[in-house]
């Protein structure tokens, strides 16, 4: 059933209600945990599709990213531990074939996944030395397994909820939120880390805004080898908080902006945020599936939200993966197709297990509508943007396997 509900709030970005908006970077060592498991999620799908041709149970949703030592100083600095990270999860591990029982290099497929993500992710981490990785999965549960096996006979192929689970979304994305959600982006752009090799990948940005004014912290672990004294950590840090002032110029209109980076450096006793390979995983700091960001990138505690963790999980009937992605996907939509109409729209969509994907036991619009806008029309074509979403099922499983966009 989808219901819609005529909300009675201002648009976030016009409420005086403060906000808060935090975007956990790619290096962050839950952000890197997310995008480890879900490239394991994506491995495993495209070996099973190639050597069986069919979707095979897995939820490989679980990860442990343990935080080395590091000795970080002007101009380098000594690996004492090197971080471990080691996958955990469910995934079938034998198939049988013409009465044959195949054996699965689960293990196998999962560790070359992760060592991937480890050499896309940072530049000055070498995967060789400075991580230990493993992987430590079992196959499924039978009752789980064989529920994934079932499809409703139709030229859809629908498959049935794997869980009784939620998932939400909103749109559009508010000023506060745009900022934060670039600001990122662009600082571990390549074009950045060209112009700024110092700036390493583990960046966590932090917005505020309390009426006009948006304050945006920066924690930007920086890379030691690049870094030759106080001096010139110092320029490298009003490099970042340059950058991230261009990047607000795009969106703060009447805004008043500033920016603060690594507030937590006290330099008087050489304190500093320096790294060796660009991530505070080096030196402590531990990372988890699910800690970082929603399914839309941001965290957002003003926000509908939920603490599912999409990544990892499989991307053939995870409801609580596949209705984050559904309702932030529909929210948009709503907002961009009906645009004058809708001013801000978030969603949230529950099923039940065992019942199939595109017909939710409950789905709930929340619309915020301009002046003189005619309700039950708007509400009927939202109705339908997000049925819609809900039957277009398997192009959202076949870009999630081709990894056309991030679950964190």
């Amino acid at each position: 059933m989808i219901h819609t509900t005529k909300s009675k709030r201002d648009p976030v970005g016009k409420s005086e209600f403060p906000e808060m908006t935090e975007r956990k970077g790619k290096g962050h060592p839950d952000s890197v945990a997310d995008e480890c498991a879900e490239a394991c999620s994506r491995a495993l799908t495209s070996y099973y599709l190639e050597y069986f041709n069919r979707y095979f149970h897995h939820n490989v949703d679980k990860a442990a990213y343990v935080g080395g030592q590091a000795a970080p100083e002007f101009g380098g600095g000594v690996i004492l531990q090197p971080q471990e990270f080691e996958i955990i999860g469910r995934a079938i591990d034998t198939a049988v074939v013409a009465g044959k029982l195949i054996p699965i290099p689960v293990r196998t497929i999962c560790r070359e996944a992760i060592y991937d993500v480890f050499r896309y992710t940072f530049r000055n981490l070498d995967v060789d030395k400075h991580v230990i990785i493993d992987a430590r999965t079992k196959s499924g549960s039978i009752d789980l397994t064989g529920l994934y096996n079932q499809e409703i006979n139709g030229e859809d192929h629908v498959p049935l909820a794997n869980d009784t689970s939620f998932g939400v979304g909103f749109a559009p994305f508010s000023i506060t939120d745009n900022s934060v959600y670039n600001i990122e982006k662009y600082l571990n752009s390549d074009e950045f880390k060209d112009i700024c090799p110092a700036s390493g990948e583990d960046i966590k940005v932090m917005g505020i805004r309390s009426g006009k004014n948006i304050g945006i912290t920066i924690a930007n672990a920086m890379v030691s080898k690049y870094i030759m004294d106080k001096s010139e950590y110092i320029n490298v840090v009003d490099q970042v908080k340059e950058a991230a002032l261009k990047v607000t110029d795009k969106f703060k209109g009447y805004h008043d902006v500033k920016v603060s980076v690594n507030t937590g450096d006290i330099l008087d006793k050489d304190l500093l945020y320096l790294t060796i390979t660009g991530t505070s995983a080096e030196a402590g700091d531990d990372g988890q599936v699910g800690r970082g960001n929603r399914a839309n990138g941001l965290i957002t505690p003003g926000r509908v939200q939920t603490l599912e963790a999409a990544a990892g999980k499989n991307s053939n009937n995870h409801v609580g993966k596949l209705y984050s992605l559904m309702s932030n996907r529909a929210a948009n939509r709503i907002v961009n197709e009906l645009r004058g109409d809708v001013v801000e729209c978030q969603i949230r969509i529950v099923s039940q297990i065992g019942h199939p994907i595109n017909k939710p036991w409950l789905a709930d619009i929340e619309l915020i509508t301009a002046d003189n806008t005619n309700y039950d029309t708007v509400s009927a074509k939202a109705k339908e943007i997000l049925q819609a979403e809900l039957d277009d099922y398997l192009t959202l499983r076949q870009e999630l396997l081709e990894g056309k966009f991030k679950v964190w």
